[in-house]
């Protein structure tokens, strides 16, 4: 399942070097705006301990997590939506990802340049909120002229459904409000997604913070959160420097040494990923054997045979049945043949929802 998070922000706000922390792909950081021009894809490994007790248990010859990619995407400023800066090119780049991790710098540093001259986070958020929500009400014009000749002429619910939609995104978005702002039933949601609007995407705000606010935030952190009350949003604090400077140490033992110093229990990144993928409604589950242990990425309320059409197709549609292990019955008993002689692997068809960590495997004929 290929799935992709944007990190946007303003220039100079500490994307890449986040994205550095992130990702094996490296960006160039720097103190000016437009640093980065081309947005950078890495690929994000998802840290998950329930993989490495797997592993250690049935001693395979690989192991392999679930992964996530991330898009460094260049700067954005004022004008963006009528072209300015590198507006077109980060709205086309922002239009391609499943959600949107937006940086805010929350730190005053009199070395490092701010393209606005002042550190304020709020002003900063609604700066890249007014481009993306314009850029919104544009196609959401062109769609209601293109809907309203359309339902003069057909009978189609579908369409006269759309149209009423689209309607009530205007409205909102008329009044500098986000398109996630806009509550839905589920057929009116999945009709919604048609129109691809850039404010409708699920957003993690990071608050990027000096090493002496990583644990506890600060004023800025405090106004922005009040900022976003409102939304359908997550927040999260991380120290990017700081993130960077863990990044460079090589082994855990030194890593686990700085944080216990800086008083944290594990990187703020790998937070950063739990929480992009609990924006995404992302789980997992697992296949475990001798020659692999791997962590699959599927999508909360899946069925069985949605998962196992993860692996591949071919399992989606030959499904026959699935053979589901729980992981704390896994993990207590030690084997698969202790799990089967246990009576502890339940035997389920098509309508079962996978559950997070459940361990499968499934039977298909093609």
């Amino acid at each position: 399942m290929a799935l992709k998070c944007g990190i946007v922000g303003l220039p100079n706000v500490g994307k890449s070097t986040l994205f550095n922390c992130l990702s094996s792909a490296k960006a160039q950081s720097a103190n000016f705006p437009f640093c980065t021009i081309e947005p950078n894809l890495g690929v994000i490994t998802v840290p998950d301990e329930r993989l490495v007790k797997l592993s250690l248990i049935d001693k395979p010859t690989r192991v392999i997590p679930t992964t996530i990619e991330i898009v460094d995407i260049a700067g954005l400023v004022k004008g963006a939506s009528k072209g300015e800066g590198l507006g077109n090119q980060f709205l086309a780049n922002i239009r391609e990802t499943d959600a949107i991790i937006h940086v805010v710098r929350c730190f005053d540093n009199e070395n490092i340049t701010h393209v606005d001259g002042s550190v304020d986070p709020v002003r900063d958020k609604e700066v890249i909120d007014i481009e993306l929500q314009l850029k919104d009400l544009e196609t959401i014009e062109n769609r209601i002229d293109k809907l309203e000749k359309q339902a003069k002429h057909s009978s189609d619910h579908r369409i006269k459904k759309m149209y009423e939609i689209a309607l009530q995104y205007r409205e909102v978005l008329l009044q500098g409000k986000s398109a996630r702002t806009l509550r839905l039933h589920d057929e009116e949601a999945r009709l919604a997604k048609e129109f691809f609007l850039l404010t409708n995407k699920p957003v993690l705000y990071v608050c990027n913070v000096d090493e002496a606010s990583a644990r506890d935030g600060n004023k800025y952190v405090d106004a922005l959160r009040n900022a976003i009350a409102d939304e359908i949003a997550e927040l999260l604090v991380v120290a990017a420097a700081t993130e960077a400077d863990i990044a460079e140490l090589e082994t855990y033992e030194e890593k686990q040494l700085f944080l216990e110093e800086l008083g944290l229990h594990e990187p703020g990144v790998n937070k950063l990923i739990h929480a992009a993928y609990h924006l995404l409604d992302l789980q997992t589950f697992f296949t475990t054997g001798k020659e692999e242990t791997r962590a699959w990425t599927f999508r909360k309320g899946m069925k069985a045979p949605q998962t196992a059409g993860v692996i591949h197709s071919d399992f989606e549609r030959g499904f026959i049945r699935a053979e589901v292990i729980k992981y704390d019955d896994y993990i207590k008993l030690g084997s698969e043949a202790a799990c089967r002689e246990a009576g502890k692997i339940a035997i389920e068809g098509k309508e079962y929802l996978v559950q997070d960590a459940d361990i499968m495997h499934f039977r298909f004929n093609v």
